[in-house]
């Protein structure tokens, strides 16, 4: 039997675009979730009452914060090997694998410094984004050559 993945294919940039999806897809279902699903994944008392409000706020963001990841999803594929190589690929993937690293780090360094800003989903989401970013850097340094 065929293996599901060829051997070409760049299996942790795949389990990136993984990630990046299913990220992208729950933000979707933030969205028809409504007030409580931004309260409990912590968008903050801003977005969830303007979702309860019924403004076009909330929505229009986090629809945008699913498209690029959607977009991000893509790249990873298209490094993985999966796809065809997408515009700017050499740039654009070491970009994306940099900001998850960026946004895993940066507040997490930042809230050892100032306790007040340390919260569970500042935790949470920090070592989630720091984890997707080290999937990716380990698919990059992979496939650097072939880019």
């Amino acid at each position: 039997m065929k293996d599901l993945v060829p051997e070409t294919y760049n299996l942790p940039l795949i389990l990136a675009a993984f990630l990046s999806a299913v990220a992208a897809l729950l933000h979707l279902c933030i969205i028809f979730g409504g007030p409580a699903w931004y309260r409990f994944f912590g968008a903050g008392e801003r977005m969830a009452s303007g979702a309860a409000a019924g403004h076009w706020y909330p929505p229009v963001v986090t629809l945008l914060i699913a498209c690029v990841l959607s977009v991000w999803a893509a790249y990873a594929l298209s490094g993985a090997g999966v796809l065809q190589p997408l515009p700017l690929l050499v740039f654009v993937l070491p970009a994306i694998t940099a900001v998850y690293l960026v946004r895993g780090l940066v507040p997490l360094v930042l809230s050892a410094f100032d306790r007040r800003r340390r919260s569970a989903f500042l935790l949470w989401s920090s070592v989630i984004c720091l984890g997707f970013g080290v999937v990716h850097l380990l698919g990059l340094v992979q496939v650097w050559e072939r880019l």
